[in-house]
């Protein structure tokens, strides 16, 4: 029997890689705002559901929740941090208040989560740490700024927390999927104060209209695929969910080394020359 840790079960990603966690036989540590939607797993699985009340914006409610998970568990073999949501509208129609909320969130309780493990899975020398972002980890589009923000800067400190941790056989994964049937579009998301003047930014409220434009991404396919990549030695640092987040991935990053290379005088240009 394995031990998961992940953050966000009540809903998305995360409820679906808990279900099909403990229909396998292994145990989880979920944490929730609300164990109200978690009451049919808890009575069905009472010894391999431990199921947590935590806001991961409260840094020292975070330090505290995992470290007594692996106090009475002994160890973890997979933290996956996934609790984040998104949220929608041009930086000036965003009030300083969500802002503020989805930094703490996304970002900034993504970086907590992590850190709080960190000591433990360095001290047991293995297990693997997956963090949930999002193609929107790589491509930007309007109207998303600060969602795409939260999920750039998660992507960097994984990337970097990731060489850190090699040395003591902790493999770490980025996840980034693309739109998928979830409530992450369907219920969860949060929208700013729209105003007139950027309407022609607002092509995201059809996406957010299920009856308008299903996302073609299946939940349950890409929670199957996050967990079986625990399996793979080394842990892929980057796994990119849907065939179109996979070519919007690509061509963004084409036209960005396009871009670096046709710099290359210029940026020569800047160096010291000894003689």
């Amino acid at each position: 029997m394995r031990t998961w840790f992940i953050t966000g079960v009540s809903s998305g990603f995360g409820n679906e890689m808990t279900r099909q966690i403990l229909a396998q036989g292994d145990r989880v540590i979920g944490t929730v705002r609300s164990r109200k939607k978690m009451k049919d797993l808890i009575v069905r699985y009472p010894d391999t559901f431990d199921c947590q009340l935590l806001d991961v914006t409260d840094v020292p409610a975070v330090h505290r929740t995992v470290s007594e998970a692996f106090e009475k568990y002994g160890e973890i073999d997979v933290v996956i941090s996934n609790a984040g949501y998104g949220l929608f509208g041009c930086a000036e129609e965003l009030s300083d208040a969500q802002v503020d909320h989805i930094l703490a969130t996304n970002l900034a309780g993504s970086i907590q989560i992590i850190r709080s493990a960190l000591p433990y899975m360095r001290l047991q020398q293995r297990g693997r740490i997956i963090q949930i972002s999002s193609y929107g980890g790589q491509v930007a589009y309007p109207a998303n700024s600060m969602y795409h923000a939260t999920k750039f800067g998660i992507e960097g400190f994984c990337e970097s927390v990731a060489q850190e941790m090699a040395q003591f056989g902790i493999g770490m994964t980025i996840v980034e999927p693309g739109g998928a049937r979830t409530e992450f579009r369907y219920g969860s998301a949060k929208i700013a104060n729209l105003m007139p003047e950027y309407k022609s930014s607002h092509a995201f409220l059809d996406m957010l209209d299920a009856s308008k434009n299903l996302a073609p991404g299946d939940p349950v396919k890409m929670a199957a695929r996050i967990i079986e990549s625990t399996g793979q030695n080394p842990a892929p640092l980057r796994i990119v969910f849907g065939s179109q987040a996979l070519k919007a991935t690509i061509e963004c990053l084409e036209k960005r080394i396009d871009e670096y290379k046709a710099q290359e005088e210029l940026a020569a240009s800047t160096d010291i020359i000894s003689k």
